[in-house]
């Protein structure tokens, strides 16, 4: 996630902090799950600082930062944005929310079945679990979060599935030549993109019941 530890609690504290900004204002329950993503991802840096600690292992630590990032993301992106989605758009999201279950089961199984482990490679982490499969639980993966966003038929939550696709493959190269781990930058800007966003509804939802008062 980041380069350290130092790195990653700094950045955690800082997405945490948008994520809370984000549910104060969300208007609509519906809304609150993916206004919440912040949070997660934020917590999930800040275990990162307890698996670079540890100096990585297959400590607690380690265990927790695979559940989020593996079989939890693949639910709760597609799951939060069907909730959040306009009513046209939510047939559609039933396919990444189904893709995303799927592949959650396979990779909760993974975890649940086999060791997770961590190692400390200069200014990264590298996670290994016992998959078979993986491009295509990768693919999985992806059409589940990054198509979820894309599908939603808002533009910032469509905006912010490309910037997740930028960054993943920007991230996923740096960390290939174990030169530098670069996602908690990528996450501190979704968070940012999804304050945005709920700044956005809010202001929508309060025009609305502007209106709605005055009429009655």
């Amino acid at each position: 996630m980041c380069w350290s530890a130092t790195a990653d609690v700094v950045a955690g504290v800082g997405v945490c902090a948008v994520g809370v900004a984000c549910a104060a204002r969300v208007r609509r329950a519906a809304e609150l799950p993916l206004a919440a993503l912040p949070l997660l991802l934020g917590a999930h840096q800040l275990v990162e600082a307890a698996v670079w600690a540890s100096d990585g292992g297959r400590g607690p630590a380690t265990v927790v930062w695979a559940v989020i990032a593996l079989p939890l993301l693949a639910v709760w992106v597609p799951a939060g944005t069907l909730c959040a989605a306009p009513p046209r758009a939510r047939r559609r999201l039933l396919v990444p929310l189904a893709v995303g279950v799927s592949t959650a089961a396979v990779l909760g199984y993974a975890l649940a079945t086999g060791p997770v482990t961590a190692e400390i490679r200069g200014h990264t982490v590298g996670y290994a679990v016992g998959l078979s499969h993986p491009a295509l639980l990768v693919a999985g993966y992806l059409a589940a979060t990054v198509g979820a966003l894309l599908l939603s038929g808002d533009r910032w939550l469509v905006g912010l599935g490309g910037l997740v696709a930028v960054g993943a493959a920007g991230c996923w190269a740096l960390w290939r030549l174990e030169f530098v781990s670069t996602w908690c930058a990528v996450a501190a800007v979704c968070s940012v993109v999804l304050y945005g966003w709920t700044r956005e509804r809010s202001a929508v939802a309060g025009t609305r019941a502007g209106r709605e008062a005055l009429r009655g």
